[in-house]
This record gives structure tokens, C-alpha cells and sequence, in this order.
């Protein structure tokens, strides 16, 4: 995997590591290895689905801002309730035209409308299916960063519930590719996706 040599990448660490509440990390290569080289580890999935990109929960930015550069021609939509958050969001986002920096949560934002939605370190995947699948728009798919032991059967179950169907997915990540529309009833309020989760 060949990393960007862009200046913003590594500027952006630098705000991330100097930035209390964003990361856990203090060893600057190791928030480099993380939040730069393990995003961009999904970039070939996220390549082949179209359309406009949304990275739910974005957090300190990761993997949207490593996404956005390496995609340049890709709108990236960096999707985070937390208003700190987003403050930090949109001093990153000011060096990157193609990014956009929305306040919400997942289940009151745009449903069917991205080709790709990212999570990376959000919730347990089932949570995280049902706040970024209803946000793709069919033929588009969502993709999950997940741990080496992460269970498939919830999840087949709640993208089944959603429009979606689990596909094939290297080591890591969870594909769920959106099918049809968002059944009626979907997203739920904001709070039961963790509440009840639907897997």
C-alpha cells in the first residue's frame, strides 16, 4: 500500500496527537500506522464502489480524512454528532475541498444516499450496520473495520433487515452491499440501535 506524501496527512496528525479526547495514541508513528496506513488499508474496497463517500462517526477524522486524499475526485462526507469533534473536523477539513463536515447523527442524516458509507472503531458491528446502511444508496455498500474475530451471522441478519446482503470481504472488514431502498421504519430513533440492537 503506497501512502499519499501529502502535507495535510501529516498535519493532520500532528493536530490529532496535540488535541486532547481524539486518540488514545501518543507515539506519533503509531498514530501514523493507525489512523493514516490502517484506513488507507481499505482504500482498493472503497475504489470499487462509485459515488459519494461517508464516514460515520468520523471522530478525530479517520479513515475519512485519509480517504479524502487519497481520493481527490471522491466527496467525503465526515458524519459526527459530538460538536467538539466537528470543531476539530472543520479545521482539518478547511485544507481538503472534497470534504464536508456534518453535525448529526447517523439515523437523522441523508438515507439512500451515498455509494460508500466507512466506519472504522465505532460500535459493535451490528450497531454499526444499521447507522450506516440505510444512509447507501442501493448498488452502493457499506464497509466495516473490524477485529479478526468479528461474528458475520448478526450482521448478514440486521443488512438483511436493511436492503443489504453480506458480501465477500478480505480479513478486517465487513462488506454490506445495499440492495434495495430502506424499508419503511428505518432508521430507527436515535438511541435504539444500541438500545436493541436488531443482530
Amino acid at each position: 500500500m503506497t501512502v499519499p506524501d501529502d502535507p495535510r496527512i501529516r498535519a493532520w496528525i500532528d493536530a490529532l496527537l496535540s488535541t486532547p479526547g481524539l486518540t488514545a495514541v501518543r507515539d506519533r508513528d503509531e498514530a501514523w500506522r493507525l489512523h493514516v496506513e490502517d484506513s488507507l488499508s481499505g482504500l482498493a474496497l472503497v475504489r470499487s464502489f462509485g459515488g459519494p463517500i461517508v464516514d460515520v462517526g468520523s471522530g478525530g477524522g479517520s479513515p475519512g480524512i485519509a480517504l479524502a486524499s487519497a481520493l481527490p475526485d471522491r466527496e467525503v462526507t465526515l458524519l459526527e454528532a459530538n460538536g467538539r469533534k466537528c470543531a476539530f473536523l472543520e479545521t482539518v477539513a478547511a485544507s481538503f475541498p472534497n470534504v464536508l463536515v456534518v453535525n448529526a447523527r447517523a439515523e437523522e442524516h441523508d438515507v439512500d444516499h451515498y455509494g460508500v458509507a466507512v466506519a472504522r472503531a465505532l460500535a459493535p458491528p451490528p450497531v454499526t450496520t444499521e447507522w450506516c446502511l440505510p444512509l447507501v444508496a442501493p448498488g452502493g455498500a457499506a464497509l466495516l473495520w473490524v477485529g479478526p474475530r468479528a461474528e458475520q451471522e448478526p450482521v448478514r441478519r440486521v443488512a438483511e433487515r436493511l436492503g443489504g446482503e453480506l458480501a465477500a470481504a478480505p480479513p478486517g472488514f465487513l462488506v454490506l452491499r445495499k440492495v434495495t431502498p430502506t424499508p419503511r421504519g428505518f432508521p430507527r430513533r436515535p438511541g435504539m440501535a444500541k438500545k436493541r440492537p436488531l443482530g
